[in-house]
């Protein structure tokens, strides 16, 4: 086949295939379930969900692991806080997933083990790592891995062992060798409750993080796969935690790719909840359309940083008007895409090319455009079915075009304001969009030396 992924373990554009002709298997780290999901986490699970979408109408089967942490130093604090076990917590927060999820529609995944399900297949893979040398029971009662016994640690990030111990002293009282070593088997402390521990041979306690992802990935799809995704805040440390422990127990790669999506930001700062910038998915939604939010997302490249603002979601809605107002104006025949038509071709080579989103995007205007011209049903069913890839243009024309068609002041000064800024900032391409935008829906816009002043159409 003609796609190519970018591989962050090689740095570079290779050419995919799947071990297995056919059957594409990918484990994409999911979700630490103990608060709603914000627009940062959004984006990763949409770009794995755009990932699983064209494989498929590439006609490869795919199986599709995205796993949930349910045991963590987090989500016992919140249950703690609240008053709760630490199962009435995460199955709270992943119902909530679930529904803010499922508005943005991004499609389930084939499998979506929780951690605390594979305690088990976590200690047999510590055992093993024990037995190999690679792991060592610390004072404190903790199991922890010997990084410096693994030769390949780094390979992922690109870090040799000499720039990360650069300012570091060895953490003496976590039991640890080297501050370098991370915790597979953590001992369970007295305040914990009683939810919170696991009886094993390394004595009463629970899971490291990293630990959790290698069994569950290797029990679910084998101990070698295809691809391994996350967010690119996961290279380091947590993925080449991966690595060492899954390759240091059974010798083989783990993935054949790793593949990461960039950043939603915030003022030039990555979106979490750490710094306190986030907007959950469940705010959002109550300002903006699902649609309008996938369409936000999606039409930026997944390992681009992609900035937040209300200005780039006005704008991600009134284009995406424009392309429901192309299916509105023709009767949309149903079609199988015919790869060699020219549309459906430039499409292809641009979700082959790492899945790029912004050009096969491109594509659907540039159809949307010709629908215009032509009042085509073919066309106008080839740009349903496109779209259709990218989760989008699925829902009824004049259901979402009337949802958005009463403007009142508030919301044209608003708008207003939005092209005044992007003026300022020589965003003229906005500039221009945004009036004709409000054009489109009666509202004449007049500048003059003192400002901007409206007048709808008579």
């Amino acid at each position: 086949m003609s796609l190519r992924i970018y591989n962050t373990l090689s740095r570079s554009l290779q050419p995919f295939s799947p071990a297995e002709p056919g059957h594409v298997r990918m484990y994409v780290c999911g979700m630490t379930i103990y608060d709603l999901c914000h627009i940062g986490h959004a984006r990763m699970m949409m770009a794995f969900d755009v990932v699983q979408r064209w494989l498929r109408a590439s006609g490869l089967r795919v199986t599709y692991v995205r796993n949930i942490t349910d045991i963590d130093d987090k989500i016992i604090k919140r249950a703690l806080e609240r008053g709760i076990t630490i199962r009435q917590l995460t199955d709270e927060m992943i119902a909530a997933m679930h529904t803010d999820i499922g508005a943005l529609g991004i499609e389930p995944p084939s499998l979506e083990p929780r951690a605390t399900e594979y305690v088990p297949q976590m200690l047999s893979l510590i055992g093993q790592l024990e037995g190999k040398g690679l792991a060592y029971r610390a004072s404190n009662g903790d199991v922890n891995y010997s990084v410096r016994k693994f030769a390949g640690y780094g390979k992922l990030s690109g870090k040799s062992l000499d720039e990360l111990r650069a300012g570091e002293r060895v953490a003496v009282l976590d039991g640890k060798e080297d501050p370098l070593d991370f915790v597979l088997w953590k001992s369970a402390k007295p305040e914990e409750p009683a939810d919170a521990k696991w009886d094993s041979a390394f004595g009463a306690g629970r899971p490291g993080w990293h630990i959790e992802c290698s069994a569950m990935s290797c029990s679910t799809l084998g101990e070698t796969f295809d691809i391994h995704g996350g967010g690119a805040d996961l290279q380091f440390p947590h993925h080449e935690n991966e690595i060492a422990q899954s390759e240091g127990a059974t010798g083989k790669p783990l993935a054949h790719f790793w593949v990461h999506n960039g950043f939603v930001r915030v003022d030039n700062e990555k979106m979490s909840k750490s710094l306190g910038n986030f907007f959950t998915i469940r705010d959002v939604l109550q300002q903006y359309d699902a649609e309008t939010v996938r369409f936000f997302i999606v039409r930026a490249h997944y390992r681009s940083a992609l900035n937040y603002s209300d200005t780039h979601l006005d704008d991600a809605r009134q284009s995406l008007k424009r392309l429901y107002t192309a299916l509105d104006q023709v009767a949309v025949a149903d079609v199988v895409v015919d790869w060699t038509n020219p549309y459906a071709e430039r499409f292809k080579a641009a979700m082959d090319e790492d899945f790029g989103t912004p050009e096969a995007v491109a594509v659907l205007f540039d159809l949307a455009s010709e629908v215009n011209r032509s009042k085509s049903p073919a066309l106008a069913g080839l740009l349903k079915a496109l779209a259709g890839c990218l989760g989008l243009l699925q829902g009824d024309p004049k259901t979402f075009l009337q949802a958005g068609a009463t403007l009142d002041e508030a919301s044209i000064q608003s708008r207003i304001a939005q092209r005044a800024a992007a003026k300022g900032a020589k965003d003229f391409a906005l500039a221009d969009s945004i009036r004709k935008d409000l054009l489109a829906q009666g509202i004449v816009l007049k500048d003059s030396a003192t400002g901007t002043t409206w007048e709808a159409m008579q």
